[in-house]
């Protein structure tokens, strides 16, 4: 349960010790050289030191615990960094950066600082966690469209230059989403949804052996035919939901995704710049794939974004700086 009275969220010290726990269970590592030998490790005790210093007696470098994570180098207290990170990973449909520099105290320049890092931290690797699916299984497909594109899209050839007469989705930001049914769910901005695109996002994320749910779009027509088997539904005809031999066949979950996703950004985020759309994504990512209905508490899934802040850095410095405590 959520204790806003706990020291973690006022003290710095005990955000610290907590933030340890969570990325050093075995003791402390260096993340320079990656020694993890105690006897070649010295916590500096100074009084000119700062609380929750190392040095490494390998590489002889200072580090913290905050060394290699998006909290790295920050001004900001870590107390403050945790109680965001909370706050982020409990509220289903985002957080905006007004309400969290209102919150935490704050400006808004430093809020707005604080949630892309955080967004930053949710990013999970896919290419370690595999693809989604596989044999008996099933993932849902489809897309959406949100926003106005900041780059109009540009008719394609067959055009001959005639611009689009509607506007509808040819001028709005697509996002594709896969999600398998009980399990997790990956969204992602492209810039044109096509036959070729869509399969590039299908093929690199879904299992071959898995079924495959679609609405009747042409998009999955081609790219239905390599996975174990392909199920439509034909929504101009009023058709969301059939039954095959007791399954049901559908993609109203992926829709449901959709659906948070966009309820957050139209009424808490109200603006996102196009260029950032993929962290939000990424939030929503997190939170949907660490839901109530697999078990996931708030705490938890706290937890599991301040562990997920290692090695992921989000900085307007040149790439290759050397961090330091």
């Amino acid at each position: 349960m959520f204790d806003l009275t706990a020291a973690i969220y006022h003290d710095a010290d005990k955000a610290r010790e907590h933030l340890e726990a969570i990325h050093w269970p075995q003791g402390p590592f260096c993340p320079h050289c990656g020694n993890a030998n105690p006897e070649r490790i010295t916590k500096l005790a100074g009084k000119s030191t700062r609380p929750g210093v190392y040095k490494c007696n390998e590489c002889r470098l200072p580090f913290s615990v905050t060394v290699g994570t998006v909290f790295e180098r920050s001004k900001i207290g870590l107390h403050k960094w945790v109680l965001a990170s909370h706050l982020y990973a409990s509220s289903k449909k985002g957080m905006s950066a007004h309400q969290l520099h209102r919150m935490l105290g704050v400006t808004y320049k430093t809020a707005w600082f604080m949630a892309h890092r955080i967004r930053e931290a949710m990013k999970e690797d896919v290419k370690s966690a595999g693809p989604l699916g596989g044999e008996g299984k099933t993932v849902e497909a489809d897309e959406t469209y949100i926003g106005k594109r900041e780059t109009p899209r540009k008719p394609s050839p067959q055009r001959k230059g005639r611009p689009y007469i509607k506007t509808g989705g040819n001028q709005k930001r697509t996002v594709v989403g896969l999600v398998e049914r009980g399990g997790k769910v990956r969204m992602f901005h492209l810039n044109d949804a096509t036959a070729s695109t869509v399969r590039d996002v299908l093929v690199r994320n879904v299992d071959r052996a898995s079924t495959l749910y679609t609405d009747s779009s042409r998009l999955y027509t081609v790219t239905g035919e390599e996975y174990a088997s392909h199920k439509t539904t034909n929504h101009s005809a009023g058709e969301y939901v059939r039954y095959e031999d007791g399954v049901s066949i559908h993609s109203n979950t992926i829709e449901n995704v959709f659906s948070v996703f966009k309820r957050g950004m139209v009424g808490v985020y109200q603006h996102c710049g196009e260029a950032h759309l993929h962290r939000y994504l990424a939030e929503f990512d997190f939170r949907y794939n660490r839901r109530t209905a697999l078990k996931v508490s708030d705490a938890e899934r706290a937890e599991d974004l301040l562990r997920m802040a290692r090695d992921k850095r989000l900085t307007y410095r040149r790439i290759g700086e050397v961090g330091h405590a």
